[in-house]
């Protein structure tokens, strides 16, 4: 089922928006038991906004927004007014949103219905949703397997059918890492594309809100309705930056570009084989395959594990027990002393090890005299990462990559070895430090395959032109 199939559902009165959104609820009470991507379901704001969606499409018919009645699912890190917002940490665990993030805006003037929050890794710190505060979250095509991370919720929910399209937020692969696991697409869009505001912020340079979705269309429709040029957020862009649709004439003209640096030791050898047997379709569909060079790809992981926890470093500061969140003094059985009591305790208590590990890696990185040995020269490195795609993206129109080495891990396999956690994201985070758009595409896989995605990445503000390549390679 697609946006545009199930528009024409409740355009055709097969099925109304009420009904259509209480038979996705039923679903959840259900079945999501055995998985656990909700933390809160919202029914009362989603049968509001289904009624209000069917009165908006018995009016205007056809002319109704296009989400009009689609029911979908946001992330718990972006912020819903009236709604618990936790981030998937016991600091937020009360937390009701003051307002709507700007994404969210935009879903309610296109009359989407919200169905609920999703679960994910918490503060978005993860990459299997094991890390969240709450409980763990489970991929619907392997129950004994994790959905990815930190979006792990988003991509479990789109998978298992509990809803048509849910938002998630990409750091450095947190969009894209689960959509591949659970077979779905996710879209981590360029840099600015998306506003940011009312997102809790994790890492300010690299996260972006993307879409999760059943195929590339959907993508796009999201995409579209979620862009542009936001006054609340100085990091947004407008939408005039934005390349047109590609005339189909002009798609079989592509240069396709295959890094030597993705095709390395670590990568398993089923996902390696997936990967190249679809290159070598796309190339006898007539595309011109060429071998390019990302020679700071090697330096990615570690660039990536001193700026994100720096700014975490940063952004976690204001969860101190006075200004925001739970505190330790409110217990009675809790004593502070002093006020670094106060936030020593509640920290040390609210947070989880993983975002205790960030806060602190991030904060020797930061402190004086090792900024420059580390921090400083990070951030001299993601320029050239960044020169790299910029330079290979001259020689190519596209650039295609594993999206992760292995598919879908075991619950518990990689928690108690943060490395090989990290190591989850190898092929994501240089597209993030550099700041342009990539998605994941499911590919077709042998039966009883795990599901394995295809990275696909272009240059600034190319969204459509990885639509309709992504198109093209969900019929190969």
């Amino acid at each position: 089922m697609t946006i545009e199939k199930l528009r024409q559902k409740l355009l055709d009165k097969e099925i109304s928006a009420v009904e259509l959104t209480k038979e996705y609820l039923e679903k959840i009470k259900r079945k999501d038991k055995e998985i656990n991507s909700f933390l809160t379901i919202t029914e009362d704001l989603a049968i509001n906004q289904a009624k209000e969606a069917q009165k908006i499409l018995e009016k205007y018919g056809d002319k109704s927004p296009i989400l009009c009645g689609i029911p979908c699912a946001i992330k718990d890190n972006i912020l819903i007014e009236d709604i618990r917002c936790t981030a998937g940490s016991k600091i937020l665990e009360n937390y009701i949103a003051p307002y709507d993030a700007t994404v969210i805006k935009k879903l309610k003037e296109s009359k989407a219905v919200i169905l609920g929050k999703t679960n994910m890794d918490e503060f978005a710190m993860g990459s299997s949703t094991e890390n969240s505060a709450f409980f763990v979250t489970k991929n619907p095509h392997d129950k004994t397997r994790v959905p990815g991370g930190s979006s792990g919720g988003s991509a479990a929910a789109v998978a298992a059918d509990f809803c048509q399209f849910a938002l998630g937020s990409d750091t450095g692969g947190s969009i894209r890492q689960p959509a591949s696991f659970c077979g779905v697409v996710g879209l981590k869009p360029t840099y600015g594309a998306v506003s940011r505001y009312g997102l809790i912020a994790m890492a300010s340079s690299l996260d972006q809100i993307g879409p999760i979705t059943k195929n590339v269309q959907d993508a796009k429709i999201v995409f579209n309705i979620i862009k542009g040029k936001d006054k609340l957020d100085s990091t947004s862009v407008d939408c005039e930056n934005f390349k047109s649709d590609i005339d189909k004439k002009d798609i079989q003209k592509l240069k396709i570009g295959i890094p030597k640096e993705y095709f390395v030791k670590g990568i398993e050898e089923n996902v390696k084989e997936i990967i190249e047997k679809n290159i070598e379709k796309i190339k006898k569909a007539g595309f011109k395959i060429k071998k390019i060079s990302l020679p700071h790809t090697q330096y990615a992981l570690s660039v990536y594990y001193l700026i994100m926890p720096s700014e975490v470093s940063a952004n976690l500061a204001r969860f101190d027990g006075i200004k925001y969140g739970k505190s330790i003094i409110k217990s009675k059985k809790q004593i502070a002393n002093n006020l670094f009591e106060v936030y020593s305790k509640t920290r040390g208590k609210y947070f989880g090890k993983e975002v205790k590990r960030r806060i602190i890696l991030g904060t020797f990185a930061l402190s004086f005299g090792y900024y420059d040995e580390f921090y400083n020269k990070a951030r001299k490195v993601r320029r050239l990462i960044k020169d790299d795609f910029k330079n290979a993206l001259k020689e190519v129109d596209l650039i295609l990559t594993p999206v992760s080495p292995t598919p879908a891990f075991k619950i518990k396999e990689k928690i108690n070895d943060p490395l090989k956690m990290y190591l989850s994201d190898i092929f994501t985070v240089a597209p993030s430090l550099a700041g342009v758009p990539a998605i994941s595409v499911p590919l077709r896989v042998p039966q009883n395959t795990l599901p394995i995605g295809l990275q696909i990445i272009a240059n600034n503000f190319q969204e459509n032109l990885l639509f309709e390549f992504g198109k093209i390679v969900e019929k190969i």
